[in-house]
């Protein structure tokens, strides 16, 4: 009897209790995992943090690649190895500038000057085709000289004015209840953006002409256009790219130069495959920061429109990849910034700034990759050029803008500003108490 009493008190009177260290089931590391970086995608200021941080270390990357790339063009024409990193990090303390006022501006600031940008941009355009006043570079009249080493090439304001008038033009009819006729879709939208392609299209810069085309169909997708409207554009556009590209014996080489494994009759194809070689000799972690071969005379534009090639040659497969995912990681930024605002123009000029970056960033890495053709348009934020930075900067300053202005994010951020507050406010109060307890005992 009492063994008996004594196994049954021993015996448990519920579930049996887990043994220490084993895991409960159905917990998996990979759904835990899942699990957590789906809370950290889903939190307020993921895309605020994700386009500030992802832009500037895109930015600093690129100022390093751009100094390593540059050292030997720059002896070659007798000038100091640091003079184009000089001149790019002096655009990107300016760019820098550009984004913090462009952050903290308000957004009905951002709307009033879509059209001081739009008439400046048209009107530099215009200049570049005044003799005397513009300048060509490897045959492309799209530039003014600013006097001295300084150069501005006005086509890439066009960009940057294209989307801030689009977007405020399509809110504002959008407001009116105007986007359901085509005609008010399509006027003065696509003849404006027209012009601005026939104006870059003077000087042949076939490549800014596509970045510009993406726009356009950026901003239409975003508005909803039919797929009809869409596709009857698309064709009008293609026909018109197709003329163009026929027409010039230059763009005829570069598409025949795709995927090309040998020079070609005239070396037509040298640039296109001296980058391949510069990406095949890299590796899995590169040869080593500033240790490049091609940059050496055999790879040309190595620190503009092939700084990728150069990067792939020194950081590898790794560093490469790296450039990738930051900008995939801008682009799902803002395209989380444009789907979840509720103001039209907001949505909008962020789509058309996603848009812009990521199809300059695809042309470029798609030229050097040999998949698409040369095109001509330098990396967003990598490559040099103080021209395209400096609008470029003033973009992501709208998308950093616009994140901070989500309903969650400004919650976020002001719950922040209010605890460092207290915070500060607890250390002083602390502080006060350590200098009276420290007083001797006959002062007041």
């Amino acid at each position: 009897m009492g063994a008996s009493r004594i196994s049954t008190a021993r015996r448990p009177s519920g579930r049996a209790r887990p043994t220490p260290g084993a895991r409960p089931p159905g917990d998996n590391p990979v759904r835990r995992l899942y699990a957590r970086a789906r809370r950290a995608w889903d939190r307020p200021l993921t895309a605020y943090y994700l386009i500030l941080g992802g832009s500037l270390l895109i930015t600093t990357l690129g100022l390093v690649m751009v100094y390593s790339a540059s050292q030997i063009t720059a002896l070659k024409y007798a000038l100091p190895a640091s003079y184009f990193f000089r001149k790019q990090f002096l655009a990107a303390v300016l760019g820098t500038i550009l984004l913090i006022v462009a952050m903290r501006m308000p957004v009905k600031l951002h709307r009033a000057m879509a059209y001081p940008i739009l008439v400046g941009s048209v009107f530099l355009m215009v200049l570049v085709q005044v003799p005397g006043i513009g300048h060509a570079v490897n045959g492309n009249q799209n530039w003014i000289s600013l006097g001295g080493p300084f150069q501005l090439q006005p086509s890439e304001f066009g960009k940057l004015a294209l989307v801030l008038w689009g977007a405020d033009l399509l809110a504002r009819k959008q407001d009116k209840r105007l986007l359901t006729q085509w005609k008010h879709m399509l006027v003065p939208l696509v003849p404006v953006a027209f012009m601005l392609l026939g104006l870059i299209m003077l000087g042949g810069d076939m490549g800014t002409a596509i970045i510009l085309t993406a726009i356009l169909f950026g901003l239409l997708w975003l508005a909803g256009a039919p797929t009809r409207l869409f596709g009857g554009v698309l064709a009008v556009a293609g026909v018109i790219g197709f003329i163009l590209i026929r027409t010039s014996p230059n763009r005829m080489a570069r598409l025949a130069c795709m995927g090309a494994s040998d020079p070609g009759p005239g070396d037509q194809c040298w640039q296109a495959l001296h980058g391949i070689y510069a990406l095949a000799s890299g590796g899995l972690f590169g040869s080593g920061l500033g240790a490049s071969v091609e940059k050496w005379g055999q790879l040309p534009e190595p620190h503009t429109d092939f700084i990728f090639a150069i990067t792939g040659e020194e950081l590898g497969l790794a560093g490469t990849l790296s450039v990738l995912a930051l900008f995939a990681a801008l682009g799902y930024a803002g395209i989380r910034v444009a789907g979840r605002t509720e103001d039209p123009f907001v949505r909008y000029a962020a789509g058309g700034v996603t848009t812009w970056i990521t199809a300059q960033a695809v042309v470029n890495i798609g030229a050097v990759l040999g998949l698409l053709p040369i095109a001509g348009v330098p990396l967003p934020l990598f490559s040099y050029g103080g021209s395209a930075l400096l609008p470029t900067m003033f973009a992501i300053g709208l998308l950093i803008a616009f994140a901070r202005e989500e309903p969650g994010a400004r919650a976020a951020l002001a719950l922040r500003s209010s605890a460092s507050g207290r915070k500060r406010a607890a250390v002083r109060w602390n502080t006060m108490r350590r200098r009276v307890k420290a007083r001797p005992s006959g002062e007041r």
